[in-house]
């Protein structure tokens, strides 16, 4: 895996968001721009590494990183937006979160948020770009965490197991108790759940 980094490039900040695809819950974004002086063992895309290990990376990441910052949409922007543009507003906001100015930006996927500085969308990049995978981490830990609390404020539901993803266990969920307020309104399931007549 490439760091990306090195003097030519000078501050790289790696994007990566988590949640684009659950039907219920914040879509969480992270820049993470890491010390080339004091590398992490073990980086990878979060979806690759167990949830232990996501676990131990986690402050390991933040200690370590020269800056990061964590951000979100939430489901009413995410409503109002479109999962897409809320997910770019997320990453956005987590860019211009950090402590320190990148001169550079590499965000996962093929669409790169509106930003003050030059900005490259690297597709797979959560498994080709080191500061990214920090991202992918930082961002599906405290989804998830976010998610298990969820499970409290809204029993039944099964969020800590599935975390706002269309399993059959949240879809009959979604039928038997009706929809939360943390469920994105403007996807299907929920928006057919909402139009049927009572």
């Amino acid at each position: 895996m490439s760091q990306f980094n090195g003097d030519l490039l000078g501050l790289v900040a790696g994007v990566d968001e988590v949640g684009r695809g659950p039907l219920a819950g914040p879509v969480v974004a992270a820049a993470v721009i890491l010390d080339p002086a004091n590398p992490i063992a073990g980086l990878a895309d979060s979806k690759k590494l167990t949830e232990k290990r996501r676990e131990a990376l986690f402050p390991l990441i933040q200690e370590r990183a020269l800056a990061w910052c964590i951000a979100r949409a939430s489901e009413a922007e995410i409503d109002r937006l479109n999962i897409l543009h809320a997910s770019l507003l997320a990453m956005r906001r987590a860019v211009l979160g950090l402590s320190q100015q990148p001169d550079r930006v590499l965000v996962d996927g093929n669409r790169c948020p509106d930003l003050p500085y030059p900005s490259e969308a690297i597709v797979k990049g959560d498994s080709k770009v080191e500061a990214i995978s920090a991202a992918s981490i930082l961002a599906k830990v405290v989804r998830d965490n976010e998610m298990v609390a969820f499970e409290e404020t809204y029993p039944g539901y099964g969020f800590a197991r599935h975390k706002g993803y269309p399993t059959a266990q949240h879809m009959q969920a979604l039928k038997t108790l009706g929809v939360t307020p943390i469920h994105r309104r403007s996807f299907a399931p929920v928006k057919n759940l909402l139009s049927e007549p009572e």
